[in-house]
């Protein structure tokens, strides 16, 4: 189509560290290129504004207090384009046609004011939110000469008419649908296009009887013979890093450096964009790079005592690597003492990671064993549910974080990645959880290479 109109997108963001790097990768990848991009931050403090760096051309403009009418007035006065498209922060395009279709749709009537797109839950939104999304965003075209229902998580309208009517300044909420209302008592109308769909985590409403949520979601969904693909974040759109810590110099196993099998299982990954070695030692750091990773700072020593935990030398890598410019979405953490990951883990995790919603996953094996605790007194106390047939026992886990953990970066800056929303990623292999840390395992470890050349 032609693209003589220029569209000014309007996004409103607080906080949105999470979303904004797969929302504007989904924008600069649409159809429909005669674009601009406001961004209209509500004083976001986590890495919002940093990770839209990566991005060129993008307007910046900051408000301390928000009112969403006045958010979105201020992001206009200083747009060029003969449209307006509104999007929120956390809502991303679900395919290259978003824009066209949003243009199409208003170009398609002189008499439609403004036009508003379909919102699809995540695959892992609430069920109240999935409810309220479905039954609110349907499948079919609408065009609205009473109704005066509007939604600027998406939309177009004309500039011109917001000239004439700008966004309530005041209200605290529902500032679209005022404003749909001020245009169908002009005589205008308002319509509703099911193609220009986006991606939202956030329902309409946050509340509502789960199990009565979770059936609605089901009817609905298996009404719908459209279905569209799951949505979750494209990990492909995510700047994905690995961080390997090492402590000192690296041992051998074998005639080959120990944390090369790890550096290796990390170059396979299709994901991960690069390759980190935090260390103390110089020799360390100089070995990494030399097999492919990078290691632009040594760790301070106070990072490298008996006592450090693991939360706070990625904690402090982090905010160094952001120092430099460098704002990853997700952080892999792997550690060197696993050398015989299987094929493609790291990526698993990943993907399981993204297609949840969760916000820590780590790799775990199944233990069908009987589990103790020790306590102070030299006594132990048993976790599990006692001696029973396998078959009837509940399953118990020994996680194995060192293998592999995938975290966004905010919970590890907050050195939160275990207070947060959990999973577990069980393995198949038995090797794998095979962990090397004394003479002895390097030994075993050199008989599992002599008779695995996989390796």
């Amino acid at each position: 189509m032609k693209m003589s109109k220029k569209c000014s997108i309007i996004i409103r963001t607080k906080n949105e560290e999470r979303w904004i790097a797969s929302c504007l990768s989904a924008i600069y990848s649409q159809t429909y290129q005669n674009f601009e991009i406001i961004i209209v931050d509500n004083e976001s403090v986590d890495k919002t504004i940093d990770k839209t760096r990566n991005f060129s051309g993008l307007k910046y403009l900051n408000i301390k207090e928000f009112l969403p009418g006045e958010s979105l007035n201020i992001g206009i006065r200083e747009a060029s384009g003969d449209y307006i498209v509104c999007l929120s922060g956390h809502c991303i395009p679900v395919n290259e046609f978003w824009l066209e279709n949003l243009v199409i749709a208003i170009e398609s009537d002189s008499s439609y004011a403004g036009v508003y797109g379909r919102q699809e839950p995540m695959s892992f939104s609430t069920p109240a939110d999935k409810r309220d999304l479905l039954l609110v965003f349907g499948l079919d075209k609408k065009v609205q000469s009473k109704d005066s229902f509007f939604h600027n998580a998406n939309s177009i309208l004309h500039r011109s008419l917001w000239n004439e009517v700008p966004f309530d300044s005041k209200t605290t909420n529902i500032e679209d649908r005022l404003w749909g209302q001020e245009m169908i008592n002009r005589g205008y109308k308002i319509a509703y296009e099911p193609q220009a769909s986006v991606f939202h985590y956030h329902g309409i409403h946050q509340n509502g009887d789960t199990e009565r949520c979770n059936n609605i979601v089901r009817i609905i969904q298996d009404m719908q013979s459209n279905k569209s693909p799951k949505a979750h974040l494209n990990a492909e759109n995510l700047n994905i890093i690995a961080v390997i810590p090492i402590k000192g110099e690296d041992w051998l196993i074998g005639d080959r450096p120990q944390m090369s099998f790890t550096i290796s299982s990390a170059l396979q990954s299709k994901y991960i964009n690069r390759i980190f070695v935090s260390t103390n030692n110089k020799e360390t750091a100089n070995l990494a790079k030399s097999l492919g990773a990078e290691s632009p700072f040594l760790r301070s020593e106070s990072l490298a005592m008996p006592y450090t935990g693991l939360d706070s030398v990625l904690k402090d890598f982090i905010i160094r690597l952001e120092k430099l410019g460098e704002y990853p979405d997700l952080v892999i953490s792997l550690e060197e003492t696993f050398p015989f990951r299987e094929e493609g883990l790291i990526d698993k995790l990943i993907d399981h990671l993204l297609i949840t919603g969760l916000d820590t996953v780590f790799a775990a094996k199944a233990e069908s064993g009987s589990l103790w605790q020790e306590n102070e007194s030299d006594s132990f106390t048993r976790l599990d549910s006692g001696d029973m047939p396998r078959l009837y026992k509940e399953k118990s886990y020994v996680g194995l974080k060192g293998l592999c953990c995938v975290t966004h970066t905010k919970f590890v800056r907050q050195e939160t990645i275990f207070d947060s929303r959990v999973g577990l990623f069980e393995i198949d292999s038995p090797l794998a959880s095979f962990e090397v840390r004394s003479d002895q395992d390097r030994h075993i470890a050199n008989t599992i290479l002599s008779s695995n050349p996989i390796f």
